[in-house]
């Protein structure tokens, strides 16, 4: 269903928003984002996906050309578009996206300078948040001004960590900055799960990564670890989430237990 049909359809939800977010690069945020959103959409829920990072994987991740794009998500932010006119359907009918291109990547420096700085993610996206069941902010791994953006309009984090060596390193700072929002700007702040992925079974370092993190974050692991498989890194190219791509695949499977899971966090 086209998004200008949502809200007719719909009555308003309670939307739960989610920052998607590692300060670490590689660890499985767009795919993530990307993956998770299309399980949740096969499963009934209406999902918006934000792309917030200036390298626009979740953006091409759904077979959106960026080169084709007149505006993207930096237009709402600091050319007071219409963030209603961003919303794109995508391939699978009940997500939409929001799209990011590289000229977001300018948008740090230029937030410096704005009013209310930190907020204006959060007070553009409650003109359309109540519209759809979850939204999904996939953050740049930073934590500049876009990340705080996230961290203030978000309910609470969703926290990839792959299954490497160093894999709890930065997520100390990140707790460190969600602590600092939490008490300045978005007091119900919290970690709403923590993901692993890129998990090898066959692998000793693995395990003991799956483990050392439980012992962190306890029951904020979710049960579901997702793991390495040739389908999810293929699936990109095609424009397509997993479960389109190789609905029978162990990634795919492993996203749709995830989104099953999500769903019953509440």
């Amino acid at each position: 269903m086209p998004f200008k049909d949502v809200k007719r359809a719909f009555p308003d939800r309670d939307a739960k928003v989610l920052a998607i977010i590692n300060q670490k690069g590689g660890v499985g945020k767009s795919t993530t984002a990307v993956n998770l959103a299309a399980s949740l959409g096969e499963q009934g829920k209406k999902v918006l996906l934000l792309d917030l990072d200036p390298q626009g994987n979740t953006t091409s991740g759904y077979g959106i050309e960026k080169d084709d794009l007149t505006e993207d998500i930096y237009d709402a932010l600091l050319q007071d578009f219409p963030i209603d006119k961003l919303v794109l359907d995508t391939v699978e009918p009940k997500v939409f996206l929001i799209p990011s291109t590289i000229q977001l990547a300018g948008a740090e420096i230029e937030l410096v300078s704005a009013i209310a700085r930190e907020s204006i993610l959060k007070t553009i996206l409650s003109e359309i948040k109540d519209e759809f069941d979850y939204v999904f902010i996939d953050c740049p791994p930073s934590l500049g001004l876009l990340t705080i953006n996230a961290l203030v309009a978000s309910d609470s984090l969703l926290i990839p960590i792959q299954c490497e060596f160093y894999a709890l390193e930065g997520v100390t700072k990140l707790l460190e900055s969600m602590k600092m929002v939490k008490s300045r700007l978005n007091p119900d702040l919290d970690v709403f799960g923590v993901v692993m992925t890129m998990y090898d079974r066959r692998t000793t370092l693995s395990n003991q990564v799956v483990e050392e993190v439980r012992k962190y974050f306890g029951n904020k692991v979710f049960k579901t670890i997702i793991p390495r498989n040739v389908k999810l890194s293929e699936a990109p190219s095609h424009g397509l989430p997993v479960s389109m791509y190789a609905h029978l695949s162990t990634g795919s499977l492993a996203y749709s237990k995830l989104a099953r899971e999500v769903v019953r966090r509440g």
